[in-house]
């Protein structure tokens, strides 16, 4: 058994990471949130240092160079994704129930202003389409993700005759798919009351 001094010490030793977890994470999502309205190229360790009222030594002790700042961002931004759209569909029945709720779910997103400059992912993609690099690879990665992700929604959604069989999963996107992930950069990533009814005439289209 652990004594109670070797016990002491080992929780005062998992503080302080627990504590820079943490720190790290709202660094995280204040960056997030910047970068919808300065780009990603506009995120810096100085101007986000003044965002956040931290020091910029204190901000180099989590992030080295802008570009690991840059691709800690994306990574939290794809983690909020995650959390807000893709976790609520994966709970829902596989076939059509998981692709409206995915829609559902990606329009929340979008009306709640979950970032305040709209689509994070958007934004980047139309920003860091002209600058190659890891950035723009791990961006690209997480749509394309998606895409695949709501193309398997669809196709087992017409495996269970859910969906008129004149929709193909394997090639152009559902109208729910380009209504939730714009597969141009130039397409809008904004909420409207049309897109509102994608899900209830999914609902009712099989």
């Amino acid at each position: 058994m652990m004594s109670g001094a070797v016990k002491q010490r080992d929780r005062a030793q998992r503080r302080p990471r627990a504590d820079g977890q943490r720190t790290r994470g709202a660094i995280l999502r204040a960056a997030a949130s910047l970068a919808t309205v300065d780009g990603l190229e506009g995120l810096s360790i100085g101007n986000l240092a003044a965002a956040i009222g931290m020091s910029k030594s204190g901000l180099y002790a989590h992030f080295g160079s802008k570009q690991e700042l840059q691709l800690a961002t994306v990574e939290e931004a794809e983690r909020i994704l995650q959390d807000k759209v893709v976790q609520p569909a994966l709970a829902a029945p596989p076939g059509l129930a998981q692709l409206v709720a995915v829609c559902e779910a990606f329009f929340d997103y979008l009306q709640r202003r979950t970032f305040p400059g709209g689509c994070f992912f958007a934004a980047a993609a139309l920003e860091m389409g002209t600058r190659p690099g890891p950035v723009k690879e791990r961006v690209a990665a997480i749509q394309s993700g998606f895409a695949a992700l709501l193309r398997g929604f669809a196709a087992t959604a017409l495996e269970q005759h859910e969906l008129p069989a004149r929709e193909d999963p394997t090639g152009s996107p559902s109208s729910c798919t380009r209504s939730c992930w714009p597969p141009t950069p130039n397409s809008s990533c904004r909420t409207t009351p049309q897109r509102w009814t994608w899900p209830a005439r999914l609902s009712t289209s099989g």
